[in-house]
């Protein structure tokens, strides 16, 4: 049986698209499944020579990136309006690179792993290898605001892992067989591995106490100033802070004494390790932090605001529905907060353990189900070679 390709398309902005396009990239090899899978980075396809790179000096997901790491996120609301009216406008040059793409590199199936690009990835897409199959991967928990990953009157599979994005797919006209519910976000296989490790031992290696409570503080990979701003008011918390690639903040958080320790860890591949060792999570409503939080049996202290960026907000909304934290409108109440939790800690972390989520797992074999829809590539020669020259 000839190997299908299957491309998982992602960008940096942020970080969580290609961390869910990897986990998805080892599951799928961990089951020995058929396939060739093709990371595709949407930047480098729709700017090979890095022409933006090049005149700024930056990528266009470096400047996204800065802001999260200094926590300017007010304002984002209106600009992501700003940025898909500029994707609209910008349709046709869009499309145009990302046919010859995929009339280049023969896909069975593409899988999109990002929001805002998908109406160009899917009209590039049927324009060109007709019946290829098509999927959004939703790695938020809502599609908020309007279009940013649902796009009406599409002939696609949308993978959704909350009730409620199920629900907002149906409501924009997607068929119930078009619309798939998994039982949360795409998280790396690290997260569904026993442990095996000296929990004790572990933080006292730290310089930590593992009689007290320990709380683990995050804000994406790539960190966020206010977390010196939660260390300070928590004084005298046992805490973690996963800085991420935000070396700056690290540098300033080892300098700050604590009567009891803090320890500040910069980018690292083992943040299941680290939050193994919490007792409660700390951080912005980002679906992948807060899920990788949950799954390591911590319950979530956030936050809601106008600085909260407008595709995470419903994710606030989804801890208070849940009961498996608090949401605060402001840090400057972490203290109680973390009172709050410490006090019912044995109460939150069971009902956290009643979420099951093992959507890294089901979506493999939602996109199996696709490939048997994929036509043969004998079936495109016949339209290939004209498809390719009007892309041209």
């Amino acid at each position: 049986m000839r190997t299908k390709t299957v491309a998982l398309v992602y960008f940096n902005a942020g970080g969580g698209h290609r961390s869910a396009a990897l986990a998805l990239q080892e599951v799928i090899r961990e089951q020995q499944r058929p396939w060739d899978v093709q990371l595709v980075n949407l930047s480098e396809v729709l700017d090979p020579e890095r022409k933006f790179q090049k005149l700024t000096g930056f990528a266009p997901e470096d400047f996204y990136n800065r802001r999260l790491a200094r926590g300017w996120t007010l304002g984002l609301a209106q600009e992501l309006k700003l940025l898909q009216g500029m994707i609209r406008l910008s349709h046709a040059s869009l499309v145009r690179p990302l046919q010859q793409h995929w009339l280049r590199t023969e896909p069975d199936l593409v899988v999109s792993l990002i929001p805002n690009f998908n109406r160009a990835l899917y009209e590039s897409l049927t324009s060109t290898l007709p019946g290829v199959p098509y999927a959004t991967v939703l790695t938020d928990l809502a599609d908020l605001p309007p279009h940013f990953w649902i796009e009406p009157g599409q002939d696609q599979q949308l993978i959704c892992g909350t009730p409620h994005a199920a629900a907002q797919a149906r409501a924009a006209g997607y068929a119930e067989a078009r619309v798939s519910l998994t039982s949360g976000m795409i998280l790396r296989p690290a997260f569904y591995r026993s442990a095996g490790h000296d929990r004790d031992a572990e933080l006292r290696a730290l310089g930590l106490d593992p009689a007290r409570p320990t709380g683990i503080v995050m804000f994406g990979g790539q960190g966020a100033a206010q977390m010196a701003t939660i260390a300070e008011r928590l004084h005298d918390v046992q805490l973690i802070l996963l800085c991420g690639r935000n070396e700056r903040l690290v540098r300033r958080l080892r300098r700050t004494a604590a009567p009891r320790p803090h320890v500040a860890i910069g980018f690292t591949d083992e943040v299941c390790r680290y939050m193994r060792l919490g007792d409660f999570f700390i951080g912005k409503p980002g679906p992948g932090s807060l899920c990788e939080a949950l799954q390591c049996a911590l319950p979530v202290i956030t936050i809601a605001n106008a600085w909260t960026m407008p595709q995470e907000r419903y994710n606030t909304q989804w801890v208070r529905e849940m009961g498996i934290g608090v949401v605060l409108k402001s840090f400057r109440g972490v203290r109680g907060a973390v009172d709050e939790v410490t006090a019912q800690l044995p109460r939150l972390k069971a009902r956290v353990r009643e979420l099951h989520n093992r959507a890294v797992f089901e979506v493999p074999e939602i996109l199996a189900r696709l490939l048997e829809t994929a036509p043969s590539r004998s079936n495109r020669a016949q339209w290939s070679e004209p498809t390719l020259a009007r892309a041209r």
